[in-house]
């Protein structure tokens, strides 16, 4: 892993771009990354591409936007048109599997060290209906991001969050102890799965109206207006200028929000707080991994799960951790010193073994726009907590009843 992170980045970038000296068509590999992250991805293409020389085809990243990717592989891929791998988070795999001739099962491959290799539960979200179908990279989670200079020690539960919050907020000068955008339902979910709510059941049923989602959705509301604790707007952006601003101390966010923070900033990062008014059960946000799938219908599925094998194993994750900043799924990427030694790295290692993999199911994108719309409103005080899941159960149960009535009827 150091000799493979020492190789100068400069000379390996060839293997993913274009050269006349290939004589056998590339390896394609579809992305949404920018920055830091494409241009490590592309260190590591080419690393592979190295070693591969006149055995195996070499490989070609290619970036896609993010707002348009999921409906690009739904489109190109079963129609032959699309890459032979491709970099995307896990929750559209059901979707994919579903729709069918999109992605591939890799269970064919995986051996039992292999599997063995991932952080517990990684490959637990990248299985749909006990098939495995990618190779997970990385993960994100929210947690808690705090100013040292204004909490010097986080806090662990909520009654000690709400104790702190309250001696730094002064609402009529616009300062917070505590802020996030507690309207939309990724950041709620923590406090709903940590009541033991959340989505879906085991079963797969909805359970958006569950009495658990409620008493998370009242503890907010009593943050919001009772202890009147959280700003009236709970935009994102405005999350991240207060923070900036130092006019809010803690924050709940993901590792995204690191590279928006000041830099003048000394921030740290905790596991989000025990939820004390749920006899101290861990907040268990959101977890989203990011995974590498096997185009169905690529030239050569050996060949692509050698790279899919390749970035996702010890040396690829290593380099995509400590050139990018991603937190790896790979176990011995954290046996490299500077990442197992890096304390927010460690610390949002800590969030994720407590997180939950967002569901893959299909039914999951009917979810997230009825939610978002049920935190509106039981945060603005338009209607209560239990109305608004309840409305928000019924408009999400009829649209998937609607989406599996068709699912049959393409059968039939």
């Amino acid at each position: 892993i150091a000799a493979g992170l020492g190789l100068s980045g400069t000379a390996l970038l060839a293997g993913c771009g274009k050269s006349a000296a290939q004589k056998r068509p590339a390896l394609v590999v579809w992305h949404s990354y920018r920055g830091r992250e494409k241009t490590a991805l592309e260190e590591v293409a080419a690393l592979y591409s190295a070693q591969v020389a006149g055995k195996a085809r070499p490989v070609r990243c290619v970036g896609v936007p993010n707002d348009a990717f999921a409906d690009k592989i739904s489109a190109a891929v079963p129609r032959k048109k699309g890459p032979d791998l491709f970099i995307f988070s896990h929750d559209r795999m059901g979707g994919w599997v579903e729709s069918g001739n999109t992605v591939a099962a890799i269970d064919f491959f995986l051996s039992d060290e292999d599997r063995q290799g991932f952080l517990p539960g990684m490959l637990d979200a990248t299985t749909y209906k006990g098939v495995t179908y990618a190779l997970p990279l990385n993960f994100k989670s929210a947690a808690l991001i705090y100013n040292k200079k204004m909490v010097p020690n986080p806090p662990r539960t909520t009654k000690e969050l709400v104790e702190i919050a309250t001696k730094l907020t002064d609402k009529g000068r616009g300062r917070f102890g505590f802020a996030y955008a507690y309207d939309d339902y990724f950041f709620h979910a923590g406090i709903g799965n940590g009541f033991g709510g959340g989505a879906f059941n085991a079963a797969g049923d909805l359970i958006l109206n569950d009495p658990a989602n409620v008493a998370a959705s009242d503890l907010v509301r009593k943050w919001r207006s009772e202890l009147n604790l959280l700003p009236d707007d709970p935009a994102n952006s405005l999350v991240t200028a207060l923070f900036n601003e130092e006019r809010a101390a803690m924050v709940m966010s993901g590792p995204w929000f690191l590279s928006e923070a000041a830099k003048s900033i000394d921030l740290g990062v905790a596991v989000l707080p025990m939820i004390s008014e749920a006899n101290n059960q861990p907040m268990r946000p959101w977890m989203t991994i990011e995974a590498i799938y096997l185009a169905a219908g690529t030239a050569d599925e050996h060949e692509a799960w050698q790279f899919a094998k390749f970035l996702a194993e010890p040396l690829g994750s290593a380099i995509m951790a400590q050139k990018s900043g991603q937190l790896p799924a790979s176990q011995a990427a954290y046996r490299v010193p500077a990442i197992a030694n890096d304390p927010i790295i460690s610390a949002f290692k800590a969030q994720g073994a407590l997180a939950v993999p967002m569901p893959n199911l299909p039914e999951m994108t009917l979810v997230w726009s009825p939610a978002d719309k049920a935190m509106k409103r039981f945060t603005k005080m338009e209607t209560t907590s239990q109305s608004a899941w309840n409305d928000c159960q019924a408009e999400v149960q009829a649209a998937i009843d609607a989406l599996r009535a068709s699912q049959a009827g393409g059968r039939a």
